[in-house]
């Protein structure tokens, strides 16, 4: 049942309810061109403001909504629940011209899950947005990230003690922090900041400065020093650290909290046992323990031995896509390379199902969150993780189409949602074999035509600019496999001249119009909200910080690397040409009782077991200097753990076998001792890394600068009915691997 609130007026008399009722108004305006009247009576339709007592509600961060038809009552402590309830209208209401329905009723009392409820949205020089921001653009967003819930902000001062200004940034870091610091607390939202310890500073130096800035800072209600990630100081002192900033922080903000995070510093493999011996010592100047990346345990370990009297507050990442704490398909690390190559580390990245399932994971051991983000790219992660924060038991498809009323008002909320569901599912797969790209790029093409005002908003084109480059991908890649089969065909006949201009043939005239369709978009973004969408014209930090032109035309397939080798085979007399060409096209070839396997190409399925641990995808791809043709697509992947596991099988029982692995060169350290090769049980290696034979033909001609392989005798009685269990493992340092053959050991 609709609610027709069609020349609504709103009903407010205190100062709070007042101020309540002008960005009510605001919002109002902005949807329907007019400016609801604002008085202390009104008849019908009405929304008004009341201020309540204790006796209504359990706290400011909850509200309540009463009356029937078209009249509510909004209850709240403050200006901070007043935003929560008439953002819950805005939410469930729909736009066509001055009119306005209401599509259900939203009567009830309203109480958040979590009592943190937040996003770190820092002003310094790494970001790939907030830095082209002002005030006023933080105070826009501080409203957007409260209509779903968020009580926090968390801002970062001097990282290294001085200014990082760069060419976006109009203001000093600090003095910004200060300023944003006082546009939150109109809106009665909570101030942490993230403050990292400096090495470069003495202790004294280093509380002289946060004495300084929290003497300045109009609202402060929370400190997180990192313990690692930056951070370098060993347990002990780190804690000691934080207990004297503690003092100083409450001596200018008494009601302010310490919360210091289990991150370790790679340098102390111990540190997370001398993190809880300290803890355990249950300092009162500490207020609570932050989880997040490159974490000294797990959460569910870190909660089992942290004591009780300390809360935890989550540290999700939900900006990042690879090389991460949560990269894409996390269980599994297993986004497509071409992909990843693509979208790189920081593109837009709507995730909303995969972290529903994160926040599932890690929700009943902490108190809330404020998560990592570097920009809007996570824009719709933000509402989605702070809408779970706030509802129990929120309906996702819900919160999307919340999402859509929000922030796309007069358009289909149903297709804006579903579009967005379509762009995570999008990155299922290899992008050749995925047809929801193609429908994807269609629909949010035919909504920038059908809806010419959502190519004013933002968040629209975000989206349109997402879709357009997971169709720049899929119609690349589709197009070069095709290309590739062809010239592998010229190359088997020794036409490799033929193959060559095969290779080369230049991309058709629909893909450049698109291509081209992203610059003109890239520019849109960065006038409509400071996206830096590449590095020469935006100023984004670096290609990993969001700057998705700069990787958007890396390799997809093995094109670039078969031109590479054909230009190196131009160098060999004939009759070694003719043995290289055969040679690179049966490079991953291997008969029916072999095998061979790349993470890349392959994901860890064929392994038939999983991988135990926290293991680390160093990715390649994106990477400008090393995915350009020096190495094919199989090697774009280096799993970096201590141990590799394999249930393998097929093999013949009459053979010796050759296992053959392509290692990173820059992970082998000859100090270590004992690197090992397991088979079924027995020590085939042991010893300094990598050991095995050498073959530098082999890793000339077929790896590139950086790789090496190493090749181990497995004798036939080593198998079991044609099975193998094999397992790679270095006890310290671990290692890093992207591929190996098992092939039978042939004479030489």
């Amino acid at each position: 049942m609709c609610f027709n609130f069609t020349e609504l007026n709103i009903g407010a008399k205190t100062k709070e309810e007042l101020y309540a009722a002008t960005l009510f108004s605001d919002e109002i305006e902005k949807r329907t061109g007019r400016r609801p009247n604002i008085a202390k009576h009104f008849p019908a339709p009405v929304v008004f403001f009341k201020t309540c007592q204790s006796d209504r509600l359990p706290d400011k961060d909850c509200f309540e909504i009463v009356g029937g038809d078209t009249c509510l009552t909004i209850y709240a402590y403050g200006i901070r629940g007043f935003i929560y309830g008439y953002s819950l209208f805005l939410r469930k209401s729909e736009y066509i011209g001055e009119s306005i329905s209401l599509l259900r009723s939203i009567e009830g009392k309203y109480i958040p899950k979590k009592k943190i409820r937040g996003h770190q949205i820092g002003y310094r020089g790494t970001p790939n947005t907030y830095d082209a921001w002002d005030v006023n653009q933080y105070f826009r967003y501080y409203l957007d990230m409260m209509a779903f819930g968020c009580n926090i902000c968390e801002h970062i001062p001097y990282q290294e003690g001085v200014s990082e200004r760069n060419k976006l940034m109009r203001f000093d870091e600090e003095e910004l922090l200060i300023e944003a610091s006082a546009k939150a607390d109109l809106l009665d939202m909570d101030v942490s900041v993230w403050f990292p310890n400096n090495s470069n500073e003495t202790e004294q130096e280093a509380l002289t400065r946060r004495e300084k800035l929290f003497k300045r800072i109009p609202r402060l209600d929370v400190v997180f020093p990192p313990g690692g990630d930056p951070g370098d100081l060993y347990a002990d002192d780190y804690l000691d650290r934080c207990i004297k900033i503690s003092s100083i922080l409450k001596k200018h903000h008494p009601h302010a909290k310490m919360f210091p995070s289990a991150q370790k510093p790679h340098e102390y493999p111990d540190w997370g046992f001398a993190f809880i011996e300290e803890m355990e010592k249950l300092p009162d100047e500490i207020d609570g323990v932050i989880m997040g990346p490159n974490h000294a345990f797990p959460l569910h370990e870190l909660r089992k031995r942290l004591p009780q009297k300390y809360p935890i507050r989550f540290y999700p990442d939900i900006t990042h896509n690879v090389r991460c704490e949560y990269p894409v398909h996390y269980s599994l690390d297993d986004w497509h390379f071409a992909l990843a190559s693509c979208l790189g580390r920081e593109s837009v990245n709507p995730r909303p199902v995969e972290f529903r399932n994160l926040y599932r994971q890690t929700d009943k051991y902490v108190i809330g969150s404020v998560s990592y983000s570097e920009g809007v790219n996570d824009d719709v992660n933000k509402a989605v993780w702070s809408d779970m924060d706030f509802y129990v038991e929120t309906d996702l498809k819900e919160s999307l189409l919340d999402y859509a009323r929000m922030f796309f008002y007069g358009a289909s909320p149903e297709i804006i949602a579903d579009g967005i569901l379509m762009l995570e599912q999008n990155w299922q797969g290899d992008p050749a074999e995925n047809p929801t790209i193609e429908h994807t790029f269609s629909l949010f093409s035919s909504l920038s035509d059908e809806y010419a005002f959502l190519n004013d908003n933002w968040r629209f084109n975000l989206c349109l600019f997402r879709a357009i480059c997971d169709y720049l991908v899929r119609a690349r890649r589709v197009f070069e496999l095709d290309l590739i089969e062809k010239a592998r065909a010229q190359l088997k006949a020794s036409d490799t001249a033929a193959a060559k201009a095969t290779l080369e043939t230049p991309f058709p005239k629909s893909y450049k119009e698109q291509r081209e369709r992203l610059n003109t978009l890239a520019r849109v973004l960065f006038d409509q909200i400071g996206i830096q969408l590449d590095c020469e014209h935006y100023y984004a930090k670096n290609p990993e910080r969001g700057a998705t032109l700069e990787t958007i035309d890396q390799p997809v397939t093995d094109k670039a690397w078969y031109l590479n080798r054909l230009s190196y085979a131009e160098s060999l007399d004939k009759k070694e040409k003719e043995g290289f060409i055969q040679r690179l096209l049966n490079r991953n070839t291997v008969q029916d009782d072999e095998i061979y396997f790349s993470l890349a190409l392959h994901g860890f399925e064929p392994l038939g077991v999983r991988p135990e641990g926290e293991f680390y995808i160093n990715f390649l791809g994106d990477r400008k200097n090393i995915n350009n043709g020096q190495i094919p697509m199989s090697m774009l992947k280096l799993y970096d753990h201590f141990s590799l596991k394999a249930k393998l099988g097929g093999f013949a029982g009459n053979s010796d076998y050759e296992l053959r692995v392509t290692y990173n060169s820059g992970s082998r350290i000859p100090l270590l001792k004992h690197h090992k090769i397991i088979a079924n049980g027995i020590t085939i290696y042991d010893g300094p890394q990598y050991g095995g034979e050498r073959d530098e033909d082999f890793d000339r001609e077929m790896l590139g600068y950086g790789f090496e392989s190493a090749a181990y005798i497995i004798p036939k009685e080593v198998f079991v009915n044609g099975t193998l269990e094999l397992e790679i493992s270095e006890p310290n340092a671990g290692f890093q691997l992207c591929e190996f053959w098992l092939k039978k050991r042939r004479s030489r």
